[in-house]
């Protein structure tokens, strides 16, 4: 056993930020302590532009960190400081050309 495999070892198995795995990524890693993440169903979007025109706006509101449009499912997720204003996500997705029919 050579020492940087001992050592990978003893690192893992004291508590590496590694997964057992050995990546130093997972999903709960992803997450944003005192984040809100929602979901809106937005219609009229068909392409990576109509995401992009929704995503652009939406980031635009105070407090958003993260927006991913889907214009095959309609569906765009915000990932937010706080809950948001429903009426600020409308009037975004409106500004973008798109109609938001609620939250999924």
């Amino acid at each position: 056993m050579t020492a940087e495999t001992g050592t990978k070892t003893e690192a893992t198995a004291t508590g590496s930020c590694c997964s057992p795995s050995g990546s130093c990524h997972d999903a709960s890693a992803d997450v944003q302590l005192g984040s809100v993440t929602t979901v809106y169903q937005v219609t009229g979007m068909t392409c990576g532009h109509c995401e992009g025109a929704v995503s652009a706006e939406v980031s635009q509101i105070p407090g958003v960190t993260s927006v991913k449009a889907v214009a095959s499912t309609g569906q765009v997720t915000v990932v937010s400081d706080a809950p948001l204003g429903l009426e600020a996500v409308r009037a975004a997705v409106d500004e973008a050309g798109y109609e938001l029919t609620g939250q999924v």
